[in-house]
């Protein structure tokens, strides 16, 4: 009898133990939860090209420099970002495809550019040069490097920011927030936080519009 009662005081004991520790861990979890938002379009520290004020929309966009549509669809981002001059906030976030050779290495020479405060111009550049160097079996970092010189950055600065591995960090966040929030293609946009599905140019314009009036 007594051998019975000890095991039934050492299995509430040990039930006891589990559940304080059950607890410890859902407190803890939550705790980290609060102190670790879920991914969002527009981060803190995004590479915003315009940036209208807290009230106006919000237009992001992820990219892969190496991506045709999103060299074709330039033009027309650089239409938008002009007529809505002053009412838009226009981010760019990287997104790199596995398939592209050079997609990764345009994207850590873009932020090496953007360390010199130089974002947007390697952005234009790249876009723009892209028919030269994508494609390629295996990535030309020394491509992106002249690049660099014919924007006049820092080589020395832009071959160390190139080298660091927290560049590349900074390139794989935003690829795995990205397909967080659902994006499998580029380019794909964001305005006021909601996926569009563009099928054709003006859905990016009706979107703009729709958000301005809600």
């Amino acid at each position: 009898m007594k051998n019975s009662v000890k095991a039934v005081i050492l299995t509430g004991g040990l039930v006891m133990v589990l559940l304080v520790g059950l607890l410890v861990y859902a407190v803890a979890q939550r705790a980290e939860s609060e102190n670790d938002p879920k991914p969002q379009a527009l981060r803190a520290d995004s590479h915003v090209l315009d940036d209208a004020g807290p009230d106006a929309v919000t237009v992001v966009e992820f990219l892969d420099f190496e991506c045709g549509a999103c060299a074709a669809l330039q033009p027309t981002i650089d239409d938008l970002r002009a007529r809505y001059d002053g009412a838009i906030t226009f981010a760019v976030r990287y997104f790199p495809l596995s398939g592209h050779a050079n997609a990764m290495a345009a994207a850590r020479a873009a932020e090496a550019a953007g360390q010199q405060g130089e974002f947007e111009a390697m952005y234009d550049l790249l876009l723009q040069t892209q028919p030269q160097w994508a494609g390629a079996a295996e990535a030309t970092p020394e491509v992106f490097r002249a690049l660099a010189e014919e924007l006049g950055l820092d080589l020395d600065a832009y071959d160390a920011a190139v080298a660091d591995p927290a560049t590349t960090e900074r390139v794989r966040r935003d690829r795995s927030e990205g397909t967080f929030l659902g994006v499998e293609s580029t380019p794909t946009f964001f305005v006021d936080g909601r996926r569009i599905v563009l099928t054709e140019p003006g859905d990016l314009e009706r979107a703009i519009v729709e958000a301005q009036t809600r």
